[in-house]
C-alpha cells in the first residue's frame, strides 16, 4: 500500500478518533487508526473504505514505548510518509481523592500523557527531517482546570498541555506545527447519551459537540499556514458555561 501521506489517529474510538480519521481519509491520506485491540477498529476501517478512502488498522499499547516506536517505523516503512499525527486517548475517570490509588493515579498518566508524550517524540523524530507535518494533541476541560473528583485526570491533561506547549516552541522552527485542542463540553457519544440522556436530546446546534464538527477543526488546523500556526484551540457548544 502506497501514498504521498498518511495520517496516525492514536485513540481512533467510535466518535472523536473514528470522525477525524474519516475526515482525513476523505483529503486522500490513509488513516493509519490505533485502538489496543485491533478487531475493535474493523467497523471503523470499513467505513472509511465504503466511503472511498484507504485505512489501516493497529493494536498498539501507546503506553508500551517499544511497541509505539514499532508502530511509527511500520507506518513509515510500509504505508506512507506521516503527515499528521493526533493522539486522542482520554481516560477520564472520577475518583474522590481519597479513593485514588496510587495504580488508578499512574494508570490515568500513562494512557493520557506518558503515551502522548511516546506519541510526540516518535512523531518528531519523523517529521523534523522533512520540515513539515502537523501533531495535534486532545485535550480537555480537565486541561485547564480541576475539577473535583478528577485529580487523576486533570493531573495527566494538565501535563499534556504542558508538553503540547515545549513540543511547539521547539519543533515550529524546524516546520512541525504542534497544536492543542481543548475540548470543553460534551461529545455526541454512546456514553453521553446512555449517562446524560437529557444532554443527548439536544440537537446539535442546541449544546452537545458533534465529533464530526470537532474533526472538521482538525483538519483545519492542519491546513494553516506556517505564517498563521494556532497552537491552542478551545471547542465548545455555545450554551456551555466557560
Amino acid at each position: 500500500m502506497t501514498a504521498k501521506a498518511s495520517a496516525l489517529i492514536i485513540g481512533a474510538g467510535d466518535a472523536t478518533g473514528g470522525a477525524i480519521a474519516r475526515r482525513f481519509a476523505r483529503e486522500g491520506l490513509i488513516a493509519c487508526v490505533v485502538r489496543r485491540h485491533e478487531d475493535k477498529l474493523a467497523p471503523l476501517v470499513a467505513q472509511i473504505v465504503a466511503d472511498g478512502g484507504r485505512a489501516r488498522a493497529f493494536g498498539v499499547d501507546a503506553r508500551d514505548e517499544d511497541s509505539v516506536i514499532a508502530l511509527f517505523e511500520t507506518i513509515e516503512r510500509d504505508v506512507a510518509p506521516l503527515d499528521i499525527v493526533v493522539f486522542n486517548i482520554g481516560a477520564n475517570v472520577n475518583f474522590p481523592i481519597r479513593d485514588t490509588t496510587a495504580r488508578v493515579y499512574r494508570k490515568v498518566w500513562e494512557m493520557a500523557c506518558f503515551a502522548g508524550f511516546l506519541t510526540g517524540r516518535e512523531a518528531a523524530r519523523k517529521m523534523t527531517p522533512r520540515q513539515s507535518g502537523t501533531i495535534i494533541f486532545t485535550g480537555a476541560s480537565a486541561s485547564l482546570r480541576g475539577r473535583s473528583g478528577f485529580a487523576a485526570f486533570s493531573g495527566a491533561k494538565h501535563a499534556l498541555r504542558g508538553l503540547a506547549q515545549s513540543m511547539a516552541r521547539e519543533l515550529g522552527p524546524e516546520g512541525v506545527h504542534v497544536a492543542h485542542v481543548v475540548i470543553d463540553g460534551a461529545i455526541d457519544t454512546p456514553w453521553i447519551r446512555e449517562n446524560f440522556p437529557e444532554r443527548a436530546a439536544l440537537k446539535p446546534q442546541e449544546g452537545i459537540l458533534e465529533p464530526d464538527a470537532i474533526a472538521e477543526m482538525y483538519w483545519m488546523l492542519h491546513c494553516q499556514p506556517r505564517s498563521a500556526w494556532t497552537h491552542e484551540l478551545d471547542l465548545r457548544p455555545w450554551m456551555e458555561a466557560w
